[in-house]
């Protein structure tokens, strides 16, 4: 009943949120807004096994496949708002009124979820921890900008994490594990928790000794096998794994690009800049290294200074 309660002042919470988004509507948006627009052309216009063969665009789709499928749900509604907005060819770069606010729209819709989830896992929680927890996240300045301004769907995906930390938080580990998969397949940056869902799984849903453990192993491991192969098993009936997968991981992006702290290659490229700079003081003729690391298109990444350059074939990460 406590949760039932509260349930209008979290929606009061969210409509206020949503007031100050819709105000923003007209304001600034990144190249992030045409990339989530291609997505839409590529995932409506094309069959499934041309999605991440398409180069039309310099914006090629790099997500893992619910979230293209997620793409193809919202192209059918865009495309009964305004048929341009998914034209593979004629949509390029389209800035029209209808592709703005249909994009924003979807966004601001989108955070239901993130309601969602952060009403289930506070829903036991006293009132005042409760809505401190409300504020943080509904109104929360990094995903207005991020999201709602710079133009993302990070506020959707972080749903989908929250909702699977409440049933681990209630002990349904199962669950939680199979909602973590779940995240997984809509973007593969979530990897970076997967250590920690592993250690606390395997430690929490399959103690009990040496044939019940292996046993819950073996059903959490059929439970994110069935996620994975309802999220690529398509890919993998056109032979194209290795593709979505080449899309997914470009090597040619950057070595850096959207993994940063977690990654070997940060520390790789900061001694490669360094000793560039004091081989430079030094007197040795040393070209200073470039700064496109961190590029999000797909192409050659920048060329090291003095360390051995990195190909696909030494690259450890």
């Amino acid at each position: 009943m406590q949760g039932e309660s509260s349930l209008p002042q979290l929606l009061w919470c969210y409509a206020v949120a949503a007031t100050i988004k819709v105000l923003l509507i007209p304001s600034y948006h990144s190249t992030d807004f045409e990339v989530h627009r291609h997505w839409l052309a590529i995932t409506h216009s094309l069959p499934l096994s041309h999605w991440y063969y398409d180069e039309t665009s310099e914006w090629t789709l790099d997500y893992p496949p619910f979230f293209a499928y997620y793409e193809r749900f919202l192209s059918i509604f865009a495309n009964l708002v305004d048929p341009q907005i998914v034209h593979l060819h004629n949509g390029l770069n389209y800035k029209a009124t209808s592709v703005i606010v249909f994009q924003r729209l979807t966004v601001i819709l989108s955070d239901l979820w993130l309601l969602y989830g952060v009403y289930r896992l506070t829903k036991h929680l006293d009132s005042l921890k409760r809505n401190l927890i409300w504020v943080l996240v509904v109104w929360s300045p990094g995903l207005l900008l991020v999201d709602h301004v710079h133009f993302q769907y990070n506020g959707f995906l972080l749903g989908w994490l929250l909702l699977s930390i409440s049933f681990l938080v209630e002990g349904s580990d199962l669950m939680g594990g199979f909602l973590f998969a779940v995240v997984l397949s809509f973007k593969h940056l979530f990897a970076v928790a997967a250590p920690v869902y592993f250690v606390y799984l395997f430690r929490h849903y399959c103690r009990g000794g040496l044939v019940r453990g292996f046993g819950r192993l073996s059903v959490i491991g059929a439970v994110v096998v069935a996620v994975f192969a309802a999220a690529y098993g398509p890919f993998f009936y056109h032979e194209q794994i290795q593709q979505v997968v080449r899309r997914m991981f470009p090597f040619g992006r950057g070595l850096c690009h959207a993994y940063w702290a977690p990654n070997f290659w940060v520390f790789y490229i900061i001694v490669d800049k360094g000793l560039a700079f004091f081989l430079r003081k030094l007197g040795f003729n040393i070209q200073a290294p470039a700064a496109s690391f961190t590029g999000g298109l797909v192409g050659d990444s920048s060329s090291f200074a003095v360390l051995p350059q990195v190909s696909l074939l030494n690259k450890i990460d």
